[in-house]
């Protein structure tokens, strides 16, 4: 009873000391590192690809082998960091990360990147989920939206100059410099963590090592089957077992759960109407979204014959909007309601993957597209913030780190799904031979895609209105 009458009393001396702008830096800037990161490898693939002579299997494993522990750890890390300190576990993720980008920058050979891009990926597990629940402890209640936002917005500029920093690299810079400028921006993030943020802790006290080896596990296997799926076959044994051991470790984690008196991922979470679904409205978010973005970003290099850079800067549209957006959302949520701006949000991408699946040809003017990509980005700058808002409001001070391990687990789910899912759509309709054939495999996966947001519009209608 002690303890839980003075737990929550210590962060706010902290909340009151700390300038927000010095707070929003300090969870800001990893997570903006970690954003473009991933960003800036997928661009750069062809320059990485000549200079380590690497097959397309290297390549797939460039990216594979950052997302799959990324996806995988999300939620251990987060609750690690509810018992062995928030901050601590924060610290620990940008480090990591900041060694493995230097030494990914000092590969020279095929599997070293790939190791090097695994534990980039064990270190932005460590820091994506916990900057959030980091921002949210260390800010006031009435300026929390607003902070999100802002966060959102910072977010948004590591996708939106991602692309074009990428193209940068690809037509000349030495594409290991996406790595080494980690480092500098690493050492100063450590430095305003450990000087700003103050440290907090979840509710339960155990570790739950069951837990942690069966949720990793499970995801790893998970999502590496959809990942392999588009390429070995759905129907494929090695595919059928990763996806069947992963989906039974799921359900043996959930199973233990219930039984556990100090669960990492308490159940009771879903019991909250908001919690449940603004989660189910992450996930086809971000399957319908960026598995259509995954093929649309290849389509000025692939069919109209432009340059990386050049096809980055066309995505600017779509990718700079989030940027101004988050964060008026963020600052408008509770006035408007978050689950106004996450339904317009969904509806406005829906509307704008859907129009774009309609007009895309091989010969399409670039015009004809610009005003879909504006729609596009609207709708994830009014999505980010008010889902994050949502998921973090929705649950008790001391559940707030596991509900963002596990919002941002089913986030990168989603990514997951909806690439594998609209790949395979792609493969089925059309290929890379030619410019025609690319477009007719194109416009159905993304034509799904739309289809997908859309059932996330009508879950989002269902939203309270309150975050409870």
């Amino acid at each position: 009873m002690t303890v839980t009458a003075t737990r929550p009393a210590q962060p706010a001396p902290k909340r009151a000391s700390r300038p927000l702008a010095a707070v929003l830096a300090a969870v800001g800037i990893p997570t903006f590192m970690v954003t473009l990161d991933n960003l800036v490898v997928s661009t750069a693939l062809p320059v990485i690809r000549n200079d380590l002579h690497a097959s397309i299997t290297d390549l797939q494993w460039f990216v594979n082998a950052y997302t799959l522990p990324f996806a995988a750890f999300l939620l251990t890390a987060a609750a690690l960091g509810d018992r062995i300190g928030r901050r601590r576990m924060f610290l620990f993720g940008i480090t990591v990360f900041t060694l493995a980008s230097a030494a990914a920058g000092l590969a020279s050979e095929s599997w070293q990147l790939t190791a090097a891009r695994a534990i980039q990926g064990l270190g932005g597990a460590a820091t994506a989920p916990l900057a959030l629940t980091l921002l949210a402890q260390a800010v006031p209640d009435r300026l929390r939206t607003a902070a999100v936002g802002i966060w959102g917005g910072i977010a948004g500029l590591g996708v939106a100059v991602g692309p074009v920093v990428g193209g940068a690299v690809v037509e000349g810079l030495d594409w290991h410099w996406i790595f080494w400028l980690n480092v500098p921006v690493g050492v100063v993030a450590v430095i305003l963590a450990a000087t700003v943020l103050g440290e907090s802790r979840g509710g339960a006290r155990k570790l739950d090592p069951l837990g942690l080896v069966l949720s990793a596990s499970g995801m790893l296997l998970l999502i590496w089957g959809v990942v392999d799926g588009p390429d070995h076959g759905w129907s494929s044994p090695r595919v059928l077992t990763m996806l069947i051991s992963g989906a039974v470790l799921i359900a043996a984690f959930l199973a233990w759960q219930a039984r556990n008196k100090s669960p990492m991922l308490p159940l009771s979470l879903f019991r909250s109407r908001g919690f449940s679904f603004v989660n189910i409205v992450t996930l086809t978010f971000s399957a319908g979204t960026f598995g259509a973005v995954f093929l649309l970003a290849q389509f000025f290099q692939v069919v109209q014959g432009l340059s990386p850079l050049e096809s980055g800067l066309r995505t600017l549209p779509w990718t700079m909007a989030p940027m101004v957006v988050a964060p008026l959302a963020g600052l408008f949520g509770d006035r408007i309601g978050q689950r106004n701006l996450i339904l317009a949000g969904q509806i406005l991408l829906s509307g704008a993957i859907l129009w774009m699946g309609l007009a895309v040809t091989a010969t399409v003017n670039y015009s004809d597209l610009v005003l879909a990509f504006v729609m596009a980005g609207v709708g994830m700058g009014l999505t980010f913030a008010p889902i994050s808002t949502m998921a973090l409001a929705s649950v008790t001070e001391q559940q707030r780190g596991v509900a963002s391990g596990a919002n941002n687990t089913i986030r990168e789910l989603g990514v997951a799904v909806g690439v594998a899912a609209l790949a395979s759509i792609f493969s089925s309709f059309g290929s890379y031979a030619t410019h025609d054939s690319f477009v007719d495999g194109l416009r159905p996966a993304v034509l799904v895609g739309s289809a997908i947001v859309a059932a996330g519009a009508v879950v989002a209608f269902w939203l309270p209105r309150r975050s409870q």
